[in-house]
Parts: structure tokens; sequence; C-alpha cells
């Protein structure tokens, strides 16, 4: 599922304005209006790609008639030196854009790449990556969309699509004397039917409760390994068909010993967060 036609245009115009919010100095004034170029974009290291089509529609905001030839897809992986993508139009035009795109290609491809990591290290486990809202503000649909080039899969989008109830949600129930035992059942009575309901735990005493009343899905967070390896034994002794996620201090050196606990999934942020972003380069032809 790539992100929306409008909202990756969107995105686009408004990172060019941010760029250029009146002229191009440089440019404008050095080269003359009609003049055209050909030029290729160069991987500079080994990488998942992704943000072609948003790199794209930077290009064509700028000048609408450039040709565009992708040589890769979002989600391939490009070795070091190889050409991604050319484009031929106003040479005013792609100077302009090349920054703004590149960016765009590196930060996602950065995501992309990182995300793959996880994927391959717990390969053959049965379970799935996730991303979390950890997102920098403005981006979340395509630095999740970037998730998905690197076959991770997406949290929730945003507030309005899934209940995950947290431990500041019940203390404020708790302080306002709302019936806790049935806090599950409750929320239920109230949301769109079929709306999948989350509830996160960080000890085995919040797990007793959890259980008590339960989710569709708990999520085991920030716990020492220890622990996490008694709740999952808790929960798959329960008899409830919940799903089981973990969540907080996971990278990539211990996600192996915690997807061997036969968990369903494991979500980070450091996919989105902290993943460093690839090098691309532009070159005239």
């Amino acid at each position: 599922m790539k992100p929306d036609t409008k909202q990756v245009f969107n995105l686009a115009k408004l990172s060019l304005n941010e760029d250029v919010p009146s002229v191009d100095l440089t440019t404008t004034n050095l080269i003359p209006p009609t003049c055209r170029v050909s030029a290729r974009i160069v991987a500079g290291e080994r990488c998942v790609v992704a943000g072609l089509g948003l790199a794209r529609y930077v290009f064509k905001y700028l000048d609408r008639n450039c040709v565009w030839r992708a040589k890769y897809s979002d989600g391939d992986i490009v070795r070091n030196g190889r050409t991604v993508a050319t484009i031929t139009g106003l040479a005013r035009a792609i100077l302009t854009a090349e920054r703004t795109a590149l960016n765009f290609l590196g930060h996602l491809s950065g995501i992309a790449t990182l995300t793959r990591r996880f994927v391959e290290r717990v390969k053959g486990s049965g379970v799935d990556i996730y991303d979390t809202r950890k997102t920098a503000p403005g981006l979340r649909v395509i630095e999740k969309y970037a998730v998905r080039c690197g076959r991770g899969h997406n949290h929730r989008m945003n507030l309005s699509e899934m209940v995950l109830i947290k431990d500041n949600h019940i203390k404020i129930c708790r302080n306002e004397k709302l019936p806790l035992g049935q806090l599950i059942s409750f929320m239920r009575g109230k949301i769109p039917r079929g709306t999948r309901i989350e509830i996160e735990v960080q000890n085995l005493r919040q797990l007793d409760f959890a259980l008590k009343n339960p989710p569709d899905i708990i999520m085991l967070d920030n716990m020492d390994f220890k622990t996490l390896q008694k709740a999952v034994g808790v929960i798959r002794k329960s008899g409830h068909d919940i799903e089981i996620e973990v969540s907080g201090r996971v990278n990539l050196k211990n996600i192996e010993r915690i997807a061997r606990l036969k968990v369903d999934r494991i979500s980070t942020g450091e996919i989105t967060h902290s993943a460093p972003a690839m090098d691309f380069s532009l070159e005239i032809i």
C-alpha cells in the first residue's frame, strides 16, 4: 500500500517551499531558463531503496514535463554505485529539486534498510516486526510506508485507528474511580465493532490485571528478559486467545533472543526515529 497521491504531492510542495521560499539565487542567476539536461541518481551505499515516488514528485513539481525513469522499485536492494533513477528536463528544476529529492530518498531508504535488518534477524521465527508512533511530525505517512518497504508492519497509524490502554490511562481511571475490572468490556461498548483493543503492561501484577478482562493484544513493555519469559508463559497458560507484543529495550543485539520466546510481534521505535540516512547523489550526465 503506497501513500495517498495527494499526501505525497503536498509533502513535496511543502518541502520545496521550505528550501526555496522565493528563488534559488544560484541556479536562477547562472543557468539559462531553457537549458535542458539529463541526470542520474546514484546510491552511495548498499541499501533498501524507498521514496522513489516521492523524489519523482519533487522533480515533477518544478518541471511537470520532465522525464523520470526509475531503475528500481521501492523495497528493492540496491548496491553501491548503482543508478536508481534518471531525470531529463529543465536544468533549473533539476538543480533546485536535487537536495529535497535526495533528502527524502536518503531518509526513507534509511528506515527501510534498518527495518529489513530487524526483519532478517527474526527470519523463520514467525515473529513480525512493527513500528510505533515515534515518527517525525508531518512525516508519519511516508516513514511508515518506508517500514513496509523494509518488510516491516505498521502499528496503529494514529490514535483514531485502535485502542491502546497505557499506564497513564489506568492511573487516571483509578483516580476517577472508574470500574477498572470491566475496563475492556467498558471500552468495547463505546468503540466501533471490530476495533482491536491492546493493553500495555510493565510487570506481572499489571499482567494479572489485564488477564482478568482480556484484550485482543497484550503489550509487554520495558520488561527485563526474565520477567518477559514469565509473562509470556503466563499468557500462554491462561487459555485466552491473546496476541503477544513485546516493546521497549528492543535492539538488533537482543531481538533474536526475544523472538525465541515465540511472541507474535515485536515493536520498536528505533526503525523510524534512529535510522541513519542512506547516501544518494545526483550527477549530471
